[in-house]
């Protein structure tokens, strides 16, 4: 698995492309495609067709991905409270045998 350098969470910024500029969290990352899925920033219109009688077909809104390369990361995302409520393993003390 190849490390990238945003994760699901982080807040970038668009430095390239169409959404130029603009900041917003990643809410999913493609690894296959090396794209990150925006929240709320990169929104396009899918054509969709009818596939049952109660589920009518038409224009959908979507979020649509942008490549790794075109953002930059602003902030990381919070580390993990060190307090997870976990018990933590005793420490072995050294005690000579008298």
């Amino acid at each position: 698995m190849r490390k990238f350098h945003v994760k699901k969470g982080d807040t970038v910024k668009v430095i390239t492309g169409e959404f130029k500029g603009r900041e917003a969290k990643i809410a999913a990352i493609l690894p296959l495609k090396e794209r990150v899925v925006l929240e709320g920033v990169s929104s396009g219109r899918m054509r969709t067709l009818r596939k049952t009688r109660k589920s009518p077909g038409g224009m959908v809104e979507r979020s649509v991905s942008v490549h790794m390369s075109n953002v930059k990361r602003i902030e990381q995302t919070s580390p993990v409270s060190k307090d997870t409520g976990k018990a933590k393993k005793a420490k072995k003390e050294n005690v000579k045998d008298a």
